[in-house]
């Protein structure tokens, strides 16, 4: 049985279990700890771990000796998949709290809003209501169909200064009835 974590790390490239085992009792320790002081969190230290000593079994064919130690390649290895997973938490804690204020921004509530508009159209109709048929029509050609007075006479073929007395009429009635309402 291969003595050194080189001959181990070689072993398990070869696929040889016992050889994993073996280096796993020696090592796994020693990676968790590495993973646990830039972790911090005991059960995603645990994670990270598992995934670098199944990383190791995967990747043992890639370790190069001349390149220097196995316990150091093994290290390495778990320090940045820490940082990794580290980087990671923090990206989805920020996208978190983005949509949290996100979805916390509106300054006011729009169930309340739609309320009081459709409260404000529905006075707006009653009050058009109790306007005359020839200032009704007036005022919505000018308010509703964005007409000028001089075009609503032309169209209505009236002098300008009727069309003027009966839109001044008209939205002296229309307040009228709106401050009733109210």
């Amino acid at each position: 049985m291969p003595r050194d974590d080189e001959e181990l790390l070689l072993a398990i490239a070869r696929g040889d279990q016992d050889a994993f085992a073996t280096l796993y009792d020696r090592l796994a320790g020693l990676v968790h700890g590495v993973v646990r002081r830039v972790v911090r969190d005991p059960s995603q230290s645990e994670e990270v771990t598992q995934e670098v000593l199944v990383e190791v079994w995967r990747t043992a064919v890639r370790f190069d000796p001349d390149r220097g130690s196995a316990r150091t390649w093994i290290l390495t290895m778990a320090h940045r998949r820490a940082i990794d997973r580290v980087r990671s938490e923090q990206a989805s804690r920020n996208r978190t709290e983005r949509v949290g204020r996100s979805e916390q921004t509106r300054d006011y509530d729009e169930v309340a809003e739609r309320v009081e508009v459709d409260e404000e159209h529905d006075e707006v109709r009653t009050a058009l209501a109790t306007l005359t048929d020839l200032q009704r029509e007036a005022v919505e050609l000018a308010y509703y169909q964005g007409y000028t007075y001089r075009e609503v006479a032309e169209l209505l073929d009236t002098p300008l200064g009727t069309i003027k007395t009966r839109m001044r009429d008209g939205l002296i009635r229309l307040r009228d009835a709106m401050g009733v309402t109210r």
